[in-house]
């Protein structure tokens, strides 16, 4: 089990955290084990599913998001104290949702929380690559430093969600009615010609009678259908949701045609620049690996990076433990190998860093471009042979008379 603590060391300063144990009696042995006097501790209350359902549909939009941040970064930028800075960002802020955890996490860091503790607490609003890239930065003491890259990391993502959505908007349009006419057609339309075309001996093609099937199956079990639907969609977000499942969703997604390699260039990115953070900051390079690891967003990479680290205080150089990792290209450890010859690590880290990002701001450019083309090409293919199933037979009728 998990339980979540608060305790004073012998200093008297306050500690918050959360402990494995067997059982209650256990977690306080460990901890005074360490030397710390605990004040409360409580079992770590597992999220339920329909919690993890509504998490899902309370999340705040990135641009949002990002605004914040970036006021958030100026203001500690300013020498303006923590709990002032999210004093003044609850004034600011204007989203419900988002004020209300900006008036919780300032709470939670008057309570003895960190930073990244409390953000923690709203999952549903601050992502494991934000929370983990925070409490690297508390490590290093470069906050403001970090939440600046946190806010341009999510203005490009901002930027990248309305151009997807401007380039889907009249496909999504053009898709629906399509939908649209062909539920019309399968339940309306179809179910009144095909006594004509029995009585004429007039064998329909295979998509017409596939067509027709499915029109009859919607016509009489459409409730049922509606439900497993719903159903099917809850199961999947809920699954999705839980560590199986992302950990599934981030292997899949790492062998998908195209958007593999684009992932393989963000998650790079993400742990150039994370890196160069911390070392910048004064860690050595296995405890910067090691934290970075969280900081990538995926369970592949997070679980390479760890063993990445592991080699490194073994005393491998860092270039020599991702050269033997197909996941990541041969440049990286290149590049790496040049900044450990020549002390400039946080140099060819950040080169790395702008590299990969060019790449995918590149991909995703061309992939938003073709977008729009490629899904009229379909419609266009699907729209034929809807048509060939209704004509088709009617041709056929014709030719019988």
């Amino acid at each position: 089990m998990k339980f979540n603590y608060k305790a004073r060391t012998k200093e008297g300063e306050l500690q918050v955290g959360n402990v494995d144990a067997a059982n209650r009696e256990a977690a306080v042995a460990i901890l005074l084990t360490h030397e710390l006097f605990v004040l409360s501790i409580e079992p770590v209350v597992e999220d339920v599913w329909y919690n993890r359902i509504l998490n899902f549909f309370k999340r705040v939009k990135t641009q949002d998001l990002m605004i914040f941040t970036r006021q958030f970064a100026t203001l500690l930028a300013s020498q303006v104290p923590l709990s002032d800075s999210l004093a003044s960002l609850y004034k600011q802020t204007t989203k419900p949702v988002l004020k209300e955890a900006v008036y919780e996490i300032a709470n939670d860091i008057d309570a003895g929380f960190s930073l990244s503790q409390a953000l923690e607490r709203h999952r549903a609003i601050f992502s494991d690559f934000y929370v983990n890239m925070v409490k690297s930065a508390e490590v290093t003491g470069r906050l403001s430093e970090v939440l600046s890259f946190l806010a341009d990391y999510l203005e490009k993502q901002a930027a990248l969600l309305s151009k997807v959505k401007n380039a889907l908007t009249y496909p999504a349009f053009v898709i629906g009615l399509f939908f649209v006419v062909i539920i019309v057609m399968v339940t309306m339309v179809f179910p009144q010609i095909t006594p004509i075309f029995a009585q004429a001996n007039i064998e329909m093609p295979f998509f017409t009678r596939v067509l027709l099937g499915f029109g009859t199956f919607v016509s009489d079990w459409w409730f049922f259908f509606l439900i497993a639907l719903v159903a099917l969609v809850i199961v999947l977000v809920d699954y999705f949701q839980t560590n199986e499942g992302k950990a599934v969703l981030d292997t899949v997604s790492l062998k998908v045609f195209i958007i593999g390699p684009l992932f393989q260039k963000l998650y790079i990115s993400r742990f150039a620049e994370s890196a160069r953070v911390l070392i910048k900051g004064g860690l050595t390079i296995p405890q910067a690996v090691e934290i970075s690891s969280h900081t990538i967003g995926n369970s592949v990479y997070e679980e390479l990076l760890h063993d990445a680290a592991g080699q490194i205080r073994k005393g491998k150089l860092l270039s020599q433990a991702l050269a033997e990792m197909s996941e990541f290209p041969p440049l990286v450890s290149q590049l790496l190998s040049v900044g450990e010859s020549t002390g400039r690590m946080e140099d060819l880290l950040s080169k790395i860093n702008d590299f990969y990002s060019r790449q995918v701001d590149d991909t995703v450019e061309n992939l938003v471009t073709l977008l729009q083309p490629i899904l009229m090409v379909i419609i266009g293919v699907v729209v034929a042979i809807l048509f060939a199933s209704i004509l088709l037979p009617i041709y056929n009728l014709s030719q019988a008379f």
